[in-house]
C-alpha cells in the first residue's frame, strides 16, 4: 500500500523494472551507422533525382517517450495494481461499530456487504482500532470490542436470515454499549430496505448516537424483489411481486413442484413508479394444484421464494342437490348459491343429470376430496357404506338441510336429528326469526365476525345429548346450533341446519357463507389437523419443521433454534419459525417469510445527520486489464507512425486490391404445407358469409340427390320464417363437419343416407363438442314410412341402424320422445307431434328431469335447464320443406292429408324458435303474467 494512496501491488518487486527505461530511451535513440562516402563523379547525376523514400536518420523523441510509456505501462500491470478506495471513516482512533443489516431482504447483495464490512475491519487494524459487530437481526446478542482476528472470524460466521428483522429491538444494547464504551465510530451497511418500523429505528438511531460519527453504506445492488400473496384462482395462479425502488424492471416467476421440477414460468414487469406487480400462471388446474414453490429467476433471497401447501390447491367439489328445482327454476336453487359461493376458491363439479346416488357414485368414483350434499334425504345402504369409507380415508362431506333431509334417517350427520323441523309459526317456533350467535373459538369458523342481517326462519333440530357443545360450530341466538360438525378417521363430516337456498334463512345471501364454506374446503385433503378438521385459535397441536429456508432461498435441514408451531398457525415466519414445511411430508404446513399484505418502501435516512458512502466504490479494483489495454493502444500508435514515417501505408495505397468477389444470397422458399392465400380467402369468406345473418345449416353428405333437396328444403324453411316470423335468414349453407367452423350456427340439419361411409373420428369430435357448448343437430333417418308396425321396427330400419352407428361415438344424453307438456311444442306454434313427410315417425330430444308429486307446479311448459343437443326424428321434414323453384313442392307427402305441409312447416318453425330462444317460456316466474294476459 502506498502512504497516502488507495493503491497496493500484488507483486512490488516487479517495479524495479521501472529503473531500466533510461536504457531503452538510450537503445532507442541509437543511430545507424552512416554509409561511407566514395568519389565517384558520375554520381553527380544522381543528385537531381528525388528519393521516393526517406528514412530519418534519428527517432523522434516523441515516438521515443510514447514507446516509454508504453514500456512502463506493461511494468505497472505486471506488479499487479490493486485500486482500494477509502472506505469512509473518519480515520480517528475511537471503536468501529458495525451496524449489519442481516435479514431476507440483504441477501442479494450479502457479498459487497461483506466486503466492505472486511475493509473497515482491515482498516480499523491498521489504525488499532477496537471493533464492535452488531447483527441487527440478534437483539440479545452481547456487544463487546475485539480485535481484527476475532471480528473477521466472527463476520464469516454471519449469513443472512431468512425472515424480517426488528431493527428497532437492537437499540437498547447499542444504547448500552455505546454509553459504556463513550466516543466510537458507527458505521451502517444498510439494505435500505424498510419491512416495517423503519421511520421508528431510523429516529430511535439518530437519539441513540448522539454526535458521534455515522457512515452509512447504500447502493451498490438492485433493490431486492419478494413474492406475496399468491392466489389459485378460477382461471389461474396469481402472485404478487415487490420491490422497493422505482424504475422500470423486469422478470420471470418460476414455478416447480414439490421434487423442483418445473412446471411452468410467468412473466411480470413493474411500471416506472410502481412497487408492487403480478405474475400469472395460465395453466391447468391440475398443474397448479402441483405447484410446491413459487421464486424469482436470478433472485437469492428467501423473500424471493413462495411456498405452497395444500391451502394453495383448487380443490374440487362435487355438488349434489335432491330437489329438481335445479332445472326448474335455476335461479332459486340451492347449486346457483352453493356455485357462486365455492367458485372464488374452489372447482364444482356437477355430475350427469341422473338420481343423486348415481351423483354421488359418480364423485366417489373421481376421488374427490369433498362433496356437498343439499337436501339429500335417504340414502342407499351401498353408498352410504362407501361414503363413510370416503369419510374415513379423509372426505370431507357437507350437508345442508331441507325438506328430504327432515324426513331421512341416516348416520352420515354429525349429530342425531329430530324428525321434522323447526319454523317459524309451527309447533317448534320462534316469535320471531332468529339471529346468529358467536362462533365457537374451538371450530373453525373461529375469527369470522358474526352477521347481523342474518335470520334464520326454518331449522332441523339436533337432539340434545352430552357431546352436542363439542360439535357444534355455529349456533343461534337461543343456543339451538345452526352448523355442527365432527371428524370421523381422516375425514369431517358437517351439517347445516338450514337449506342451502333462501327458502330456510337468508344465509346464503351473505359474505359469511362464503367464509364459512371457505374454511371447511381447506379443511379437505388435511390429516394432521385437529378437531373438527382444520385447528383452531385456541387449538394446542403443533408440527415440527420439515424443511426450511435459509437467507439465500435455499433448502436445508431445520437450525436447532427452530421450533414446532401451532398446526394453524398463518403469520410470516420468524426467528423461532424460519420459513420452510413444517408437519408430515404427505401434509406439510408452508411458512413464508412475508405475509399477503406485507410490504417493503426504501428505507428513509434522510433525517441523520451522517457520511454516505456506497458498497460500489468500497470494492478494491484490479487496475492490471486498464493498464494493459493502453499499454497495448500505445504499441497501435506506435506501429501506425512507425508505417506513415517509413512509407508503407502509401505504398500500400498504390497497389491494386485484387478483384472484389461478388456474394449473391438466394432464398429459398420452403414448399411446406402452408395454407395457401386463396385458401384463407376461402376461410374467411365462409365466416363472413356465416356471421353476417342467422343462417340455417345442414351437413352435405356427398350424395347428390339427397343434398339437392335438403337444400331446397333449408331455402323452404327459411322462406318460411321470414314470412310467418320476425326471423328474416340468411340462405342456408351447407357444411362439412370435418373442416368448417359449425360454432357459427344455432341448428344444424344433418340426413342420415343408408351405407354413407362413417365421418371420421375428428369430425364426430368437433360435433360433440359443438353440442356440447349450445348447438342443437336435427338428426333425420327419413325411413318412418320404412318402419313395419311394433314398438321396435322403428329401431330395425337401415337408417336408424346407420344413425346408431353414428352416435355410438358421440356423447349423447338420455332421450325420449317430446312430451305433450314440452316446451318444443309451444315455442311458436301449439304442437301435438311433429309431421314430415311422413307422419308415423317419433320424435326424440333429450330427457327431462322427472317432476316430484310435492314440486308439481302448473306452468304453461316443461323445459330442461336448456335446449336439447340433439333431436331425431325419421319424418322427412326437409322432404316436406322442399319447394322447387316455381313455388310448388319438389316431393309429395304420405299420407297427404290437406294441412300436413303446413304442420311440417309449423314443426320447422317450433325447431328453430327453440334453438334460438331456449326455455324461456318454461319459466314459472313469468307464469302469472302470461295467464293475466290469456285472460284466464
Amino acid at each position: 500500500m502506498i502512504a497516502g494512496l488507495a493503491l497496493s501491488f500484488a507483486e512490488p518487486l516487479l517495479l524495479l523494472g521501472l529503473l531500466s527505461l533510461p536504457l531503452l530511451w538510450w537503445l532507442l535513440r541509437v543511430m545507424p551507422p552512416r554509409p561511407r562516402r566514395v568519389e565517384f563523379p558520375p554520381t553527380r547525376l544522381l543528385f537531381d533525382i528525388a528519393p521516393k523514400e526517406e528514412t530519418p536518420s534519428r527517432t523522434p523523441w516523441w515516438l521515443t517517450a510514447l514507446r516509454l510509456a508504453a514500456a512502463a505501462l506493461v511494468i505497472l500491470a505486471a506488479a499487479g495494481p490493486i485500486w482500494n478506495p477509502q472506505t469512509g471513516l473518519a480515520g480517528s482512533k475511537a471503536p468501529v461499530v458495525i451496524l449489519l443489516d442481516d435479514s431476507w431482504s440483504s441477501a442479494s447483495s450479502w457479498d459487497s456487504r461483506i466486503k466492505a464490512a472486511d475493509e473497515l475491519i482491515a482498516n480499523a487494524d491498521n489504525d488499532r482500532r477496537g471493533i464492535a459487530l452488531v447483527p441487527l437481526s440478534e437483539p440479545a446478542r452481547d456487544i463487546t470490542l475485539m480485535p481484527a482476528g476475532a471480528a473477521r472470524v466472527a463476520l464469516r460466521q454471519l449469513t443472512p436470515k431468512p425472515y424480517a428483522v426488528e431493527r428497532v429491538e437492537t437499540l437498547p444494547a447499542i444504547e448500552h454499549f455505546l454509553k459504556a464504551t463513550g466516543d466510537a465510530e458507527i458505521a451502517w451497511l444498510s439494505d435500505g430496505v424498510d419491512t416495517g418500523r423503519g421511520v421508528e429505528f431510523v429516529d430511535g438511531l439518530g437519539k441513540t448516537i448522539g454526535d458521534r460519527t455515522l457512515t452509512i453504506f447504500e447502493g451498490g445492488a438492485p433493490s431486492p424483489l419478494a413474492l406475496v400473496a399468491a392466489e389459485n384462482a378460477a382461471a389461474k395462479m396469481t402472485v404478487k411481486v415487490l420491490r422497493a425502488d422505482s424504475g422500470i424492471a423486469t422478470g420471470v416467476v418460476r414455478a416447480l413442484d414439490a421434487k423442483s421440477s418445473p412446471i411452468g414460468e410467468a412473466r411480470f414487469a413493474f411500471a416506472p413508479q410502481d412497487r408492487e406487480t403480478e405474475a400469472a400462471f395460465d395453466l391447468p388446474v391440475e398443474l397448479r394444484n402441483d405447484i410446491a414453490r413459487l421464486e424469482i429467476a436470478g433472485e437469492r433471497s428467501a423473500g424471493a421464494v413462495q411456498l405452497l401447501d395444500k391451502r394453495w390447491r383448487r380443490r374440487a367439489v362435487g355438488i349434489v342437490s335432491g330437489t329438481t328445482s335445479d332445472t326448474a327454476q335455476p335461479l332459486l336453487a340451492p347449486t346457483f348459491y352453493l356455485t357462486r359461493a365455492l367458485a372464488p376458491f374452489a372447482d364444482m363439479r356437477r355430475a350427469d343429470r341422473g338420481a343423486p346416488q348415481q351423483e354421488i357414485t359418480q364423485f366417489l368414483d373421481q376421488k374427490l376430496p369433498m362433496i356437498v350434499m343439499a337436501d339429500v334425504g335417504t340414502l342407499s345402504p351401498e353408498i352410504r357404506e362407501r361414503l363413510a369409507t370416503w369419510i374415513e380415508d379423509g372426505g370431507v362431506l357437507v350437508r345442508f338441510a331441507g325438506p328430504r333431509l327432515a324426513q331421512g334417517d341416516d348416520d352420515l350427520v354429525p349429530v342425531k336429528l329430530r324428525r321434522g323441523g323447526r319454523t317459524l309459526g309451527g309447533s317448534l317456533t320462534w316469535e320471531k326469526p332468529q339471529h346468529l350467535a358467536s362462533f365457537t373459538a374451538d371450530g373453525p369458523f373461529s375469527g369470522l365476525a358474526v352477521p347481523q342481517d342474518v335470520t334464520v326462519n326454518r331449522q332441523v333440530l339436533a337432539e340434545p345429548d352430552a357431546t352436542l357443545a363439542t360439535r357444534s360450530w355455529a349456533s343461534l341466538e337461543d343456543g339451538t346450533p345452526l352448523v355442527t360438525g365432527e371428524r370421523r378417521g381422516k375425514g369431517v363430516i358437517a351439517l347445516f341446519h338450514v337449506s342451502a337456498d333462501m327458502r330456510w334463512s337468508d344465509l346464503p345471501m351473505s359474505g359469511t357463507f362464503v367464509e364459512m364454506l371457505r374454511r371447511i374446503v381447506d379443511m379437505s385433503g388435511y390429516t394432521s389437523t385437529p378437531g373438527a378438521g382444520v385447528a383452531s385459535e385456541g387449538s394446542k397441536e403443533t408440527v415440527a419443521p420439515l424443511h426450511t429456508l435459509d437467507g439465500f432461498g435455499a433448502f436445508g435441514p431445520p437450525p436447532a433454534t427452530a421450533r414446532p408451531l401451532p398446526a394453524n398457525y398463518r403469520d410470516r415466519a420468524t426467528s423461532d419459525h424460519p420459513p420452510g414445511f413444517y408437519g408430515p411430508a404427505e401434509g406439510p404446513l408452508a411458512v413464508n417469510t412475508l405475509a399477503a399484505a406485507d410490504q417493503i418502501a426504501p428505507l428513509d435516512t434522510s433525517s441523520l445527520h451522517a457520511r454516505r458512502a456506497s458498497y460500489t466504490n468500497a470494492e478494491p479494483r484490479d487496475l492490471r486489464g486498464m493498464l494493459l489495454s493502453a499499454a497495448l493502444a500505445l504499441f497501435l500508435i506506435d506501429a501506425i507512425v512507425v508505417a506513415l514515417l517509413g512509407g508503407g501505408l502509401a505504398g500500400l495505397l498504390r497497389r491494386r486490391a485484387a478483384p472484389a468477389v461478388l456474394a449473391f444470397f438466394f432464398v429459398l422458399a420452403g414448399l411446406l404445407a402452408v395454407p395457401s392465400a386463396r385458401a384463407d380467402e376461402t376461410k374467411d369468406d365462409f365466416a363472413m358469409r356465416a356471421v353476417s345473418q342467422t343462417r340455417l345449416a345442414y351437413v352435405v353428405t356427398g350424395n347428390a340427390d339427397v343434398d339437392s333437396i335438403v337444400k331446397a328444403g333449408m331455402a323452404g324453411l327459411t322462406l318460411y320464417l321470414a314470412q310467418r316470423t320476425a326471423l328474416e335468414a340468411g340462405d342456408p349453407i351447407g357444411v362439412d363437419p370435418a373442416h368448417d367452423e359449425l360454432a357459427f350456427f344455432p341448428l344444424i340439419y344433418w340426413p342420415i343416407v343408408p351405407g354413407a361411409p362413417k365421418p371420421p373420428q375428428d369430425a364426430l369430435n368437433r360435433i360433440d363438442a359443438y353440442m356440447k357448448q349450445g348447438g342443437t343437430v336435427l338428426f333425420d333417418t327419413r325411413d318412418a314410412i320404412e318402419a313395419q308396425p311394433g314398438d321396435n321396427s322403428a329401431s330395425q330400419t337401415p337408417g336408424m341402424q346407420a344413425l346408431r352407428d353414428l352416435l355410438s361415438s358421440l356423447d349423447v344424453p338420455e332421450l325420449e320422445p317430446v312430451p305433450r307438456d314440452h316446451v318444443l311444442t309451444k315455442t311458436f306454434y301449439l304442437l301435438r307431434d311433429f309431421p314430415g313427410r311422413f307422419v308415423t315417425g317419433q320424435t326424440w330430444v333429450e330427457a327431462l328431469p322427472h317432476e316430484e308429486e310435492e314440486e308439481a307446479v302448473s306452468r304453461p311448459a316443461r323445459g330442461g335447464d336448456g335446449v336439447s343437443p340433439i333431436i331425431i326424428t325419421s319424418n322427412d321434414l326437409a322432404g316436406a320443406w322442399a319447394i322447387r323453384p316455381d313455388g310448388q313442392p319438389m316431393l309429395p307427402l304420405t299420407p297427404g292429408e290437406p294441412r300436413q305441409r303446413d304442420f311440417a312447416f309449423r314443426s320447422g318453425v317450433n325447431i328453430v324458435m327453440y334453438t334460438l330462444t331456449g326455455n324461456y317460456k318454461a319459466d314459472q316466474v313469468h307464469a302469472p303474467a302470461l295467464i293475466e294476459r290469456l285472460g284466464q
